[in-house]
């Protein structure tokens, strides 16, 4: 409520004050010369203050005035309005959607609550903006575009990747997830889980005439480690494309122990029989999760000869040299265009076998092999059949215990090879003389646009005449590409091999 209480003016006293005197003044004159024709008398209207009435007792009057900014005429809603606010409220007992008019329909969707439950808008609301405020409200931070631009996808993987990560065996009903089949399998591209929870430890049951007093003597049976089992749920989802999955445990804080970030054999085999069934599968990641060589050949010969696989990255692990030679077995019985070792255990001879494989594949565009432990042996095997080998783009050897033979093989390499765009030697012991040998290679390449030579000890100046030629390099493909892009740093190129390992 607003009060709105008009004062009276300094200039209306004045003028009522004036014309007073004038009365006064012409009275005076009309009795001393007598009786005067009479005139209209020239006396100002009083000014009407607006919200002021005087009344008979001489008090002041103000005037309320209501301020409601909902107030309207229409007293009555329309008939429409009451008829989608009746849907509105009871949209779960009765879903009410495909009927309507779409002016209709997206009034309705608009007022929804994101929280109904999901077997009633999964398969029948396919408006964005609803699961764009789904997404929003569970979570703080959305990036859609690695959901494919979907926001309905983004909700169905999000949720099932979050009753994975909390998922504990022999304690959790696996209904709550394969339940959720049926309302997901058509949205459900990508599945990333960067945690799976062992079976809970349970107190021993104490057993009549067989504890002591203390109950220090009581043996307590270990509980199995595996972990859920994702055999039933990837065989429900038809469009499955990318499986990224981390077997351990995140904050477990004071409770830490070794077995929780335990791959066990059954998880093993239970996974390679899951990947090898998934055939719409592209994209298979399995990192931090201790896989040795005898699970990484379990998991890699089902993988042998998969119709769709094209990247397998199985980085910061244990694999050593029977797995890289499955790997490049692997290399030779499928499509595969991505290969990440990154951070194992890999050697010479496993270096050796990637490179027979190598030197006649023709789908492989990516191999990291940085943070192994090669040597010069391995890398000289891998620089001759980069001689023959017409696909490889991208090569990643940081770390690998290099030296002056390596680099002298790849100059040969950079002369010959037209194929390569990117190679990393950082962090190994490159040398003067072996800057100088590729400083000679680069001479005669016009196809490389990256070369990462950090921490190798190479020469300031030829470090300098490399990227020289780097930036010649880039200029004529950026003069060829139809649609040219930026391009990277000459000595530091930072692509995405470089950061995720």
């Amino acid at each position: 409520m607003q009060a709105t209480v008009a004062t009276p003016t300094s200039s209306a006293l004045s003028r009522f004050s004036i014309s007073t005197q004038d009365k006064s003044s012409t009275a005076g004159q009309t009795s001393s010369t007598g009786p005067q024709p009479s005139r209209p008398s020239i006396i100002p209207p009083r000014s009407k203050s607006k919200g002021w009435s005087t009344g008979a007792s001489g008090g002041r009057m103000r005037r309320i005035i209501a301020e409601d900014p909902e107030w309207s005429l229409a007293i009555v809603p329309l008939l429409t309005e009451l008829c989608i606010q009746h849907i509105v409220k009871n949209f779960q007992n009765n879903p009410i959607l495909k009927q309507l008019l779409p002016e209709h329909k997206q009034k309705v969707l608009d007022h929804l609550s994101p929280d109904l439950p999901l077997a009633v808008t999964a398969n029948l609301i396919d408006d964005e903006s609803y699961w764009r405020r789904c997404c929003t409200q569970r979570w703080p931070v959305c990036h859609v575009a690695k959901h494919g631009g979907s926001w309905k996808r983004m909700f169905f993987e999000r949720h099932l990747e979050n009753l994975l990560k909390h998922f504990i065996p022999s304690t959790t009903d696996p209904a709550l997830i394969l339940d959720l089949l049926p309302l997901c399998r058509n949205y459900v591209r990508r599945l990333r889980v960067d945690q799976f929870l062992p079976p809970m430890k349970l107190p021993p049951r104490p057993r009549s005439g067989e504890l002591s007093d203390s109950g220090s003597e009581a043996e307590v049976e270990e509980p199995a480690t595996d972990h859920y089992q994702l055999e039933d749920l990837v065989a429900g989802l038809s469009h499955l494309e990318e499986l990224d999955l981390v077997y351990g445990v995140k904050d477990c804080g004071m409770n830490f122990e070794w077995n929780l970030f335990l791959f066990t054999y059954r998880d093993c085999h239970s996974l390679a029989a899951t990947i090898k069934a998934c055939h719409t599968l592209k994209i298979f990641r399995l990192t931090r999760s201790k896989v040795d060589d005898d699970k990484a050949r379990i998991l890699i010969r089902s993988l042998l000869d998969h119709p769709a696989l094209e990247e397998l990255d199985l980085s910061h692990n244990l694999v050593g040299d029977r797995g890289a030679r499955a790997a490049a077995k692997l290399l030779s019985h499928s499509r595969l265009r991505v290969l990440n070792l990154a951070n194992n255990q890999v050697r010479a001879l496993g270096a050796q076998s990637l490179a027979h494989a190598l030197a006649h594949n023709t789908n492989l565009i990516s191999l990291n092999l940085r943070l192994n432990c090669i040597e010069d042996e391995g890398g000289q095997a891998l620089a001759h059949a980069l001689q023959t080998n017409r696909c490889l783009t991208t090569l990643h050897l940081g770390g690998n215990e290099l030296s002056e033979p390596t680099a002298t093989l790849l100059s040969q390499v950079l002369a010959v090879n037209t194929t390569l765009t990117s190679i990393n030697l950082s962090c190994n012991h490159i040398g003067l003389d072996g800057g100088k040998q590729l400083l000679e290679g680069m001479s005669d390449n016009r196809t490389l646009l990256e070369f990462d030579l950090r921490l190798s000890d190479v020469a300031q100046e030829s470090e300098y005449l490399i990227g020289q030629a780097l930036c010649a390099n880039r200029e004529a493909a950026r003069q060829r590409a139809p649609n040219p892009s930026c391009f990277m740093s000459p000595i530091t190129a930072k692509g995405p091999e470089n950061p995720a390992g």
